[in-house]
């Protein structure tokens, strides 16, 4: 049988870096706020991949115990952001996060 192949980690860190600029790039450049939460998780996402690649280069599992972390705190912004997202879109059927004052009450 063949030896499962080894990727470098430079290769996750690079996507990594790539995915995290995309989200980035969403989070300054559209208005709409389900972009913008959904370039947010990107975000999340991209450190996700570069603590799990760093926990199986250094033989750590204190990586892959962060990562579950910075998935818990992403679904309770994904929660709490969608909900704040469903109201404004209530008031308003075009909505654009600089304009998102009328959430004074």
């Amino acid at each position: 049988m063949n030896a499962p192949m080894d990727v470098d980690v430079s290769y996750y860190i690079v996507l990594s870096t790539v995915i995290f600029f995309i989200g980035v790039g969403g989070v300054i450049l559209r208005r709409n706020p389900l972009i913008m939460l959904m370039a947010i998780e990107l975000m999340f996402n991209a450190a996700n991949l570069a603590l799990i690649a760093f926990a199986r280069v250094w033989i750590n599992n204190a990586g892959q115990i962060f990562a579950f972390l910075v998935i818990t705190v992403a679904a309770s912004e994904a929660a709490i952001g969608l909900a704040i997202v469903v109201v404004v879109f209530r008031r308003a059927k075009n909505v654009d996060v600089d304009e998102v004052a009328g959430l004074r009450g």
